[in-house]
């Protein structure tokens, strides 16, 4: 009797410690978000394809809201946010759009974005919390998460994410919107807190292209 009393304590601690080392998916991403939040600036190469479109660039992102995207494909295409302008240049079209963002579009676009996916997302694993290969041949170990959308107003229906456990950081995100688009994005070559000047996001976009400004307001 002692002896199965014994092994029955040793069953329910076993199984106390089990739950104990179990983290919920929401509990995984908002530590993910948390840590993203200390970053003050990181770089990043970006491959980007768009359906069957592909192309590959440079990040830089410097809190709290400045992001700059310098493309290697298309070759010299940059897309550039200091905080209160946004221009995008597009070499083969020979355009420039540009947009000013008012005070109140800016604070929103300050807000962290793992933060606003936490808030209009609900987030599942998509096969377990245990770290699976990026890809079938990789070395390189994730977790993935699913994001489901709260509601119909958001402009992805479902958001995988691939996040290495160890560094943090976010490898892989392939958004699909309602009508089937695909974006994926492959994020490597991370270099964090680098003391980013702000002057990396003063961009001159060439004065021969045609400048198309508000272009998001316009009809």
């Amino acid at each position: 009797m002692k002896k199965f009393i014994c092994a029955l304590a040793m069953g329910f601690v076993f199984t106390l410690t089990s739950f104990a080392q179990i983290t919920t998916a929401s509990s995984f991403f908002k530590s993910i978000s948390d840590y993203y939040a200390t970053l003050q600036d990181y770089e990043c190469m970006a491959d980007i394809k768009i359906n069957k479109n592909e192309m590959r660039g440079k990040v830089s992102f410097m809190r709290p809201e400045m992001m700059r995207i310098d493309f290697i494909q298309p070759a010299n295409q940059c897309v550039c946010f200091d905080g209160s302008r946004l221009v995008i240049y597009l070499p083969g079209q020979s355009a420039i759009l540009e947009q000013n963002i008012t005070p109140s579009s800016a604070k929103i676009a300050a807000s962290p974005g793992l933060s606003l996916l936490r808030r209009y997302y609900t987030v599942a694993y998509e096969s377990g919390q245990a770290a699976v290969p990026l890809d079938e041949y990789s070395d390189e170990k994730v977790v993935n998460l699913v994001l489901y959308r709260r509601s119909s107003n958001e402009a992805f229906r479902v958001i995988k994410l691939s996040i290495n456990p160890t560094t943090k950081l976010i490898r892989r995100v392939v958004a699909t919107t309602p009508r089937g688009d695909v974006y994926t994005f492959n994020f490597t070559d991370y270099k964090l807190n680098t003391k980013m000047s702000e002057q990396r996001f003063v961009y001159d976009p060439p004065s021969s292209a045609n400048n198309y400004s508000n272009f998001l307001l316009s009809e």
